[in-house]
């Protein structure tokens, strides 16, 4: 296994693993407040220390974990269950006003980024984790239209594809049983890359409060919390934002070597 895929997996299995576990036990329960011991230090009774409420910053980093995670495994469930099939369909149809009307469309919401998706839909519904989750698996879609679309055109112009045209095969049947299985690599490194960008997004959303809302930790809003107390207790800010890059780091680490693993020209090369 390839270094850079071995740490990925570490350092993503640990988030994982942090985020299923507190779904049965956290070393605290962060909804009982400790005024007395707020923002002490890492010590064996809380190995990260406390927040401003005393509550256990490694019990909030856990749930933080599976908010984060959740937010971006559904965002990016989302996008790929509606932008892979539109971009079969645009490939299918390549040349034709269906395919202009798909890609247009997805120019149209590549315009407006996640955040801004975001802002609109929370001054509809308010804030909230799902709608988090509606923003950013929205701005999922057009990514993996466009990399279905882009994977699929050339498998259109191969010669079996023809022989299965020729034996009466519709353009459906042929993008499930054909072009799909052949693009599922692509699919697979990028849904790691969007998942990696999800978790971004969701802190960033949490960060300026269209995310998660208390009581539900979140390590955006953990950061946000923690801006104005980073000279008196920097390890309030320090957990949460090394908790967001370790994580990204270890997902970009397993997508680049899933890309790499699954890549046939990439291991001719190699």
């Amino acid at each position: 296994m390839r270094p850079g895929l071995l740490v990925g997996c570490l350092l993503a299995g640990v988030a994982l693993a942090a985020a299923a576990l507190s779904l049965v036990w956290t070393p605290y329960d962060i909804t009982q407040l400790a005024i007395a011991e707020k923002l002490h230090g890492p010590s064996v009774a809380h190995p990260f220390g406390t927040d401003h409420f005393g509550r256990d910053m490694l019990s909030m980093a856990m749930l933080g974990a599976r908010v984060s995670i959740a937010v971006a495994l559904v965002a990016v469930g989302i996008g790929m269950g509606a932008g892979v099939p539109l971009g079969l369909l645009a490939a299918a149809n390549r040349g034709g006003w269906l395919d202009e009307v798909i890609m247009r469309g997805n120019d149209l919401i590549f315009a407006f980024p996640s955040l801004v998706i975001a802002i609109l839909i929370t001054a509809v519904f308010g804030p909230s984790a799902v709608n988090a989750i509606i923003a950013i698996g929205i701005f999922n879609i057009p990514v993996f239209a466009r990399v279905t679309r882009g994977g699929a055109l050339p498998i259109w112009t191969l010669d079996y594809i023809r022989a299965a045209e020729v034996s009466g095969k519709g353009g459906t049947l042929i993008s499930l049983q054909h072009i799909l299985p052949n693009i599922a690599n692509l699919l697979i490194v990028q849904g790691t890359i969007q998942f990696s960008l999800g978790i971004l997004a969701e802190a960033g959303l949490s960060y300026v409060g269209l995310g998660a809302q208390p009581p539900t930790p979140s390590w955006g809003r953990m950061l946000a919390e923690a801006q104005t107390m980073v000279t008196l207790a920097p390890h309030v800010a320090v957990i949460p934002g090394l908790c967001i890059v370790l994580t990204v780091l270890g997902l970009n680490l397993l997508g680049d070597g899933l890309r790499d693993a699954l890549d046939p020209r990439l291991r001719v090369l190699r």
